[in-house]
């Protein structure tokens, strides 16, 4: 990790948490030593950041460092807090920090007065009664979608048989207990769902699908309503 990366994710660690956060702590997130910790807390403070406290008790960011109030009414800040918590429960371990660290940084920045509706919002998501345990990386994937990309997949269906996939992933349907990805399969000619936890092997290949992801969703939303007769139907993605 770049020191200028670190640095940010030492902000976000501090942002992220409402009481002080030691040392010790912040090494064994970050992965490094806790003289670097301490150096990169002085490096802040030096820049001006307005960190509080000391080795060996902990430390906090000042409220409202560096950036504007942002505005929302309650019902908005209910509907953010409780997306965030779906997707803390629901989403890949790499998206679940993320929408933790979200929280942290909108709480950052919310006028007083409107912090309870976030952090006190009485909106509950429920554990799943089962839960399936994804044998690739979804950030690895996610991060294909974003690009593009072309994915080589080792894929077991049902029944337990294997096959050899090139896909090209547009989206991910995140149910209760399952992820499935949507993607083009050149082995089908078609579109395909693919279960997370049914995929053995994943290679992300330099290769970009040839259509915009864009236009292949369209193309799979137009699809799906065809085959379920609803061309009503509204295909959030």
């Amino acid at each position: 990790m770049r020191r200028a990366d670190r640095l940010l994710q030492v902000l976000q660690i501090l942002r992220r948490h409402r009481r002080p956060v030691t040392g010790d702590a912040m090494a064994e997130e970050l992965e490094v030593s806790l003289r670097t910790v301490y150096r990169d807390i002085n490096s802040l403070v030096g820049q001006g950041v307005p960190i509080r406290g000391e080795a060996g008790i902990g430390y906090v960011l000042g409220e409202g460092y560096d950036m504007p109030p942002l505005m929302f009414t309650a019902d908005e800040l209910e509907a953010v807090m409780l997306g965030l918590r779906w997707v803390t429960r629901r989403g890949d371990g790499q998206l679940s920090r993320a929408a933790r660290d979200s929280v942290a940084k909108i709480g950052a920045v919310l006028p007083e007065g409107l912090r309870p509706f976030l952090f006190d919002a009485g909106l509950v998501v429920a554990p799943r009664d089962e839960r399936t345990v994804d044998a690739v990386d979804v950030a690895a994937l996610r991060s294909a979608i974003r690009e593009s990309r072309k994915v080589s997949i080792q894929y077991r269906d049902e029944i337990d048989r294997y096959t050899e996939r090139t896909i090209w992933p547009i989206g991910i349907v995140y149910y209760e207990a399952t992820r499935n990805i949507i993607a083009w399969c050149e082995l089908r000619t078609a579109f395909r769902h693919f279960r997370t936890d049914r995929i053995a092997q994943v290679d992300i290949l330099k290769d970009r699908y040839p259509k915009r992801r864009k236009a292949l969703l369209k193309e799979w939303q137009d699809e799906l309503r065809a085959d379920m007769e609803r061309p009503d139907l509204d295909v959030f993605l």
